[in-house]
């Protein structure tokens, strides 16, 4: 029989506690000095960037030198001086350019999205819904991350996840997969990272 799921585990304690807006805060720290993603100055995407932990954590690294651009189809509370929130659909690469525009970017640093679709619980189904969202995360990087920069997506595992991984290195020379400590147990989430 399977646990059942807790809302408050000591994460989602820990970042209330911390002025996080969700516990995934703690999957980029991870990622982050896993593959010393961020660092001060830099242009950063943040894409299906809603509730906006994984912002504020960027928001904090790249200091008043750095921007972040957070979009997602809902919107988000605003985060920071140094962060810009937009009601955008990534899925539209002409409106994630419209929002880099107003910015005066034509590229960027790094792209990071901790993306999900609503899950239904059925494996195969959230996989696919998971690897459609991604190969469109994958059009976004190609149009607007600057070469040799690095990507951090998070695909659910399944059937087709090595064909997606294959996809990545047609684009990237590096594709690396983490699964976050910080992940809860039952989690089929993997952080990839290409650059």
């Amino acid at each position: 029989m399977s646990k059942p799921y807790i809302p408050n585990d000591k994460l989602t304690k820990k970042a209330k506690k911390d002025n996080y807006r969700a516990r995934s805060i703690y999957k980029l720290q991870e990622l982050d000095h896993r593959y010393r993603l961020i660092q001060p100055g830099m242009h950063i995407l943040d894409v299906a960037a809603a509730p906006g932990s994984w912002s504020q954590y960027c928001s904090e690294k790249v200091g008043p030198t750095g921007h972040i651009l957070s979009v997602d189809i809902q919107e988000i509370k605003p985060i920071a001086d140094n962060v810009t929130t937009a009601v955008c659909d990534m899925r539209d690469t002409s409106q994630v350019k419209k929002e880099l525009n107003k910015l005066g970017w034509e590229k960027v640093d790094l792209i990071i999205s901790d993306i999900a679709a609503s899950t239904t619980g059925i494996t195969a189904i959230d996989h696919s819904r998971s690897l459609e969202l991604n190969t469109a995360i994958f059009e976004v990087a190609k149009e607007f991350l600057k070469p040799g920069k690095k990507l951090v997506m998070k695909v659910f595992d399944g059937t087709d996840f090595i064909k997606f991984i294959q996809k990545l290195h047609t684009h990237f020379s590096k594709v690396e997969t983490y699964r976050a400590k910080s992940s809860r147990e039952r989690s089929k989430e993997v952080y990839v990272t290409c650059w």
